[in-house]
């Protein structure tokens, strides 16, 4: 980008903006919403949050050098009493306006690239990184916005903070590194809440996959028909998104009951279905070989046949490889060069991760922190445990209840001890949480000090369960996965499950 960005350009492409105050001449050298942030020329948008309002700090932005602000009619007495200085825009609602003035000033990187969207409770990460992959096999230069990380050819970065999707600033300044670099493709994991929160309203949407939607984040959307609603709007951008010759496409695993809900939201886009139990979908898996350390199958498509295999055990995660394989046939990538891709595709970092420090017992390291994802993993891990299948887990305070429940119950009916302990509990109390957890599996039939105990601090947690363990069992470590912190308060402290086993195992005398 080498043009200047004017304040009358904005106007022109910001739903029912008005220029209230300053000049439309003036131009704009970035998009903040952080007044921390800010620098000389930049436009700072004002954002009503959950727990502070950006209009609050319209006179530190001005202050800090603010070129102009973007704020909202409704909070008029906040603007209104600046004094004289950058220029203001009104609009009706600033969430929205910002997703649109973020894709305007980043000139809409979107429309560059072939964009895919994976959405899901489950899976999308993974399934990002399989179709990272796969469209490489093809030959395809490919950027990725993820969970974990993002990618680029060449170069891979931590996302910034604790969101599955960053705000729509920081999207679209992905969004153009990626298409500055080339990329043919972009993968961008689009959960529910950067859905409903606008933070990805332009990106530009070419192919949209669902993996499956179970109950979760009820704590935000408070039903679940809120929450499939919320995953409904990647496939309702397939109607709106730019033209670029690219057909859309919209990917749903027919196993799950919300597939044909998801469906039913794109009028235009082509369908295309994958599944393990389905019988007439696009994309199926058969002949499945399932191993501790991956699982050879077969791919079975109206694009033909291959044999394949990814680097990753579990039922679920051959249901990841057939989306991933499913958004690249549609993508035009050619069958063999999709079987290739699966197979070479690596591990995922903190998805079923093994830990091997010479112990004689097996470690695994995952990001599973709901019900239904423990309950897979446990059924998984039983299969290929010799002794007692322990799990370490616990519940995020601030966050949807249920998934105490859930995972309580879980960890109660598919593993043979569990040690139940903290996980974010953000401002709630600790112990409080993982109390509540152990009733729930005491309603299951477990016994506390038998079957389960709690342990608030997790490093002590995981410590006691590498103590326990002997020889052929298998701990599993649940919750945190690849993440980098954990949070107490609003205090983020560094924090890493797989550099905490690892500094534990070694303390037993297991230093690799």
């Amino acid at each position: 980008m080498t043009e200047d960005r004017t304040i009358a350009s904005l106007l022109a492409e910001t739903t029912g903006a008005t220029l209230v105050r300053g000049e439309a001449t003036a131009t704009v050298a970035g998009v903040e919403h952080d007044s921390r942030r800010i620098e000389p020329g930049t436009l700072f948008i004002a954002i009503p949050g959950f727990t502070a309002d950006g209009h609050d700090f319209l006179a530190g932005a001005t202050a800090a050098g603010a070129g102009a602000l973007l704020v909202q009619r409704d909070h008029a007495a906040a603007w209104q009493s600046l004094p004289p200085g950058p220029a203001i825009v009104a609009v009706e609602d600033t969430r929205i306006a910002m997703a649109e003035a973020a894709a305007w000033f980043y000139g809409h990187p979107g429309r560059e690239m072939a964009v895919v969207g994976v959405t899901g409770t489950d899976g999308k990460t993974t399934t990002s990184h399989l179709l990272t992959s796969v469209l490489e096999s093809g030959g395809g230069k490919t950027g990725r916005l993820g969970t974990v990380d993002t990618y680029l050819p060449g170069e891979t970065g931590s996302v910034s903070g604790r969101m599955t999707t960053p705000e729509a600033p920081e999207v679209q300044r992905l969004l153009r590194r990626m298409a500055d670099a080339g990329c043919d493709y972009a993968i961008v994991e689009s959960t529910s809440h950067g859905l409903a929160l606008h933070r990805l309203d332009h990106v530009e949407y070419d192919v949209a996959v669902c993996t499956n939607i179970t109950g979760d984040h009820l704590d935000f959307h408070k039903t679940f028909e809120a929450y499939r609603e919320a995953k409904g709007l990647l496939f309702d951008a397939l109607d709106h998104s730019a033209g670029k010759g690219v057909t859309k496409v919209a990917v749903v695993n027919d196993d799950d009951p919300s597939a044909n809900a998801m469906l039913s939201r794109t009028k235009h886009a082509e369908h295309v279905r994958f599944g393990l139990e389905a019988r007439e979908a696009d994309v199926l898996g058969r002949n499945l070989q399932l191993r501790a350390d991956g699982t050879d199958f077969r791919l079975v498509t109206r694009w033909g046949m291959a044999e394949t295999s990814i680097q990753l055990p579990a039922l679920f995660n051959v249901s990841n490889a057939l989306a991933a394989a499913a958004a690249g046939l549609a993508l035009g990538i050619d069958l063999p060069s999709v079987a290739r891709g699966l197979a070479a595709a690596p591990g995922v970092p903190g998805r079923m991760e093994r830990i091997v420090c010479g112990q004689p017992f097996d470690v695994i390291v995952d990001y599973a922190h709901t019900g239904e994802a423990v309950r897979k993993v446990l059924d998984v891990l039983r299969d290929v445990t010799r002794g007692k299948l322990m799990i370490v887990i616990g519940a995020a305070g601030e966050r949807d209840p249920g998934r105490r429940f859930g995972v309580g119950r879980a960890a109660a009916i598919g593993a043979d001890f569990a040690v139940f302990t903290n996980e974010d509990p953000r401002s709630e109390d600790p112990a409080a949480i993982v109390r509540e957890i152990g009733k729930h599996a005491e309603g299951a039939g477990k016994v506390r000090g038998q079957d389960f105990i709690e342990i608030e601090d997790r490093r002590e947690a995981i410590a006691e369960a590498m103590r326990r363990a002997q020889p052929g069992d298998l701990v599993v470590v649940c919750g945190k996965g690849h993440e980098q912190s954990i949070i107490y308060g609003t205090d983020a402290q560094p924090w890493d499950d797989r550099e905490v086993t690892r500094f534990e195992l070694a303390k037993l005398g297991f230093g690799g």
